[in-house]
Formats: C-alpha cells, sequence, structure tokens
C-alpha cells in the first residue's frame, strides 16, 4: 500500500496507526488527516524520532498494511 491509498482511506488507517503507536491521541490522529509529513512530525514528537527513522516506520507501516489487506 502507498500512501496515497492510506490517505485515501483515512477512517480505516486510523485505527491501524493508533494501534501501531499507542503514544499518539486521538487528536494527534485528527491533525494528521492523512498527510504523511504530519504523521511523521509527530512519530518525532512523541517518540523522539530523528526525521529518517520516523520515514522508516511509516514506510513500514505502509509495507505491513500491504501484507495484512493481501
Amino acid at each position: 500500500m502507498n500512501w496515497d491509498q492510506v490517505e485515501g482511506n483515512w477512517k480505516q488507517a486510523k485505527g491501524r496507526i493508533q494501534q501501531q503507536w499507542g503514544k499518539l491521541t486521538n487528536d494527534d490522529v485528527d491533525t494528521i488527516k492523512g498527510k504523511r509529513t504530519e504523521l511523521v512530525g509527530k512519530l518525532q514528537a512523541r517518540y523522539g524520532y530523528a526525521r529518517e527513522r520516523a520515514e522508516e516506520e511509516v514506510e513500514k507501516f505502509c509495507t505491513t498494511c500491504d501484507s495484512a489487506s493481501g
């Protein structure tokens, strides 16, 4: 799954995102609104990740969504 698909199915993705990253609040996820850069920023803020690590986490999430939905 690419990020465009995540963004297009944001309501379904929100639950998966909160399962994956439990430190993100409902407000965080609502603020993200399907924007990849917002998610990366929230991961940096909540988990203390460097930008590169946050990007890797989001990419891994997209890959995991592929295998979970396929």
